[in-house]
């Protein structure tokens, strides 16, 4: 499947004593760290890696997912009940048993076990555009093979695929240059819009192996859902 990359603008702790409105870069920083939120180093700089810390934070929260450190972002960090970023619960509605569930609005994925425990969750990058919500299944489509350790996209390996719709879509690693081994984007975009897939979920490695492993001995149930 074919890859078309279009790069988006994307222009807990203790409340800080500084107050909402009074958070620094680096305290912010900071803050998001202390949420799992993976803002890189609390250098004072607003930069791609903590905006996409900001994203993830956004969209944890239900909030527009600007990338700014604005009043109500700043205020949402300082608050006593600003929630973790890398443990989400499972969205309501999103079927039962043992299944995977992605969430298109937080960029995010469950592996949901048989009793209803949470496997194992993480961010990605997908494309709202090409897939639509609904009920899906790990499996062939189209003649192509169920899994891939190593599947292809023109010069990139996906590694991990796990194809779970018509007829090229699948979880798999970020994709990495075939020549130079490199991801095409760092993990932490995993969890933002900054970037778009072609319709597939790019996970991070770790997570890619996750799928592998818990769809290698049955058919799948995916739920994709908007919220």
């Amino acid at each position: 499947m074919a890859l078309v990359l279009a790069a988006l603008v994307v222009t807990l702790a203790p409340a800080s004593p500084a107050g909402a409105a009074g958070l620094t870069v680096a305290q912010a920083q900071r803050r998001l760290a202390a949420l799992g939120c993976d803002p890189g180093r609390a250098d004072g700089e607003l930069g791609a890696w903590t905006r996409a810390a900001v994203v993830r934070f956004q969209s944890r929260h239900a909030m527009a997912q600007t990338g700014r450190l604005d009043a109500t972002t700043r205020q949402r960090l300082a608050a006593s009940s600003a929630a973790r970023c890398d443990r989400r619960p499972v969205p309501a509605a999103s079927g039962s048993g043992r299944r995977i569930v992605a969430s298109q609005r937080q960029n995010w994925v469950w592996l949901v076990g048989a009793d209803g425990s949470v496997v194992a969750q993480g961010g990605m990058v997908d494309n709202p555009a090409e897939l639509r919500p609904g009920s899906y299944a790990t499996g062939s489509y189209c003649g192509r093979a169920a899994r891939v350790v190593r599947n292809r996209s023109g010069s990139l390996w996906l590694d991990h695929f796990v194809r779970f719709a018509a007829c090229g879509f699948g979880f798999h690693r970020i994709p990495r240059s075939m020549s130079s081994g490199e991801q095409i984007h760092p993990d932490h975009f995993l969890g933002t819009d900054t970037f778009r897939s072609h319709g597939c979920f790019r996970v991070s490695s770790q997570m890619a192996r996750s799928v592998w492993d818990f769809t290698a001995a049955r058919r799948t149930t995916v739920r994709v859902v908007r919220g």
